[in-house]
């Protein structure tokens, strides 16, 4: 009987020291994959090669899908893929709010990147000659050829462009919009450069297009792209019941936050063919200290500590 009392005891303290232990929440088989969106734009790539390569750090096994803006909606709504980290506010805004309202995709808060920018662009020599703003673009339809350069046919950004030539804002009426994907429009723009043509594109940062080209935007744009002539902000979106679902994979997600320098460094090396998981590995090599705030509270797939893992992972 005593013996049965002491074995007895000794399981309730077991019991009773697990209830004083940190919870951990180890994420099913079913988030080993966590399911990436890349809407195709060489920041969101670069930003989704960082992330990829921490959770590889942390024995998971993730998985790109490139995919337009509105299909990447779609995948997250229906829950064929988990993450993006490519909402673009407010360019996207007018796009994402069916789904908001309805609740079939998460916005996490606060965004991942702040200070970020989207309007239209023209290089130096244009702002120099005098298109300066909004207002003085139809004035040089003749210059322009009467384009302006988007970009990926169906994104938010198109339709802003679109609406104002079809309600002849700022004169618009009668330009055209060519639609083509990022680096079709960037090889549009530097082949102008070069000839010292005159172009009208959209254009953002961050992006090395930033450094790479004698560039200025155009202001007066009355808020087509959102307050403050195209300021942004980039969120992280998910599947709506990711968090729940993979806890400690959604922990990580909700960590993330980029900076328009970092940014700008990954998409270079990007840009200039270098593979992108190449390239993010190389920046985290470079500045490990991004991973603290990343990775606090973030375990590995199997439940270890996630800091060390990703440094050994990437040989730190």
């Amino acid at each position: 009987m005593k013996l049965r009392v002491k074995a007895l005891s000794a399981g309730l303290l077991c019991a009773a020291a697990t209830l004083l232990q940190p919870a951990f929440a180890q994420d099913p088989a079913t988030c080993r994959n966590v399911r990436f969106a890349d809407i195709g734009w060489t920041d969101i790539t670069s930003t989704t090669a960082l992330a990829s390569t921490v959770f590889e750090g942390l024995g998971y096994q993730p998985v790109t899908t490139v995919a337009s803006v509105p299909i990447s909606f779609a995948g997250l709504k229906t829950k064929q893929l988990d993450v993006s980290l490519g909402y673009w506010w407010p360019v996207q805004e007018k796009a994402i709010a069916p789904f908001v309202d309805a609740k079939t995709i998460q916005v996490l808060q606060p965004p991942n990147l702040s200070g970020a920018k989207a309007t239209f662009a023209v290089p130096t020599y244009e702002y120099d000659a005098g298109l300066k703003t909004f207002a003085d673009i139809a004035k040089h339809r003749t210059e322009l050829d009467g384009k302006i350069y988007g970009i990926e046919p169906g994104s938010s950004a198109n339709a802003a462009i679109k609406k104002m030539i079809d309600t002849n804002q700022f004169g618009l009426g009668g330009f055209k919009l060519i639609e083509s994907s990022e680096a079709g429009m960037l090889v549009t723009v530097d082949r102008a450069i070069r000839d010292k043509k005159w172009v009208l594109f959209l254009g953002w940062e961050p992006h090395p297009m930033n450094i790479q080209i004698d560039m200025k935007y155009l202001t007066g744009s009355d808020g087509v792209f959102g307050p403050n002539d195209g300021e942004a902000r980039v969120y992280t979106l998910t599947a709506p019941d990711f968090l729940t679902r993979c806890p400690n994979a959604g922990k990580l997600v909700s960590n993330l936050r980029f900076t328009t320098q970092l940014e700008n460094v990954v998409m270079q090396s990007v840009m200039n063919k270098e593979k992108p998981t190449d390239a993010a590995k190389a920046y985290l090599k470079k500045n490990p200290q991004v991973l603290d705030t990343w990775l606090a509270g973030v375990k590995t797939y199997d439940g270890k500590d996630g800091l060390p893992a990703v440094k050994a992972y990437l040989g730190l």
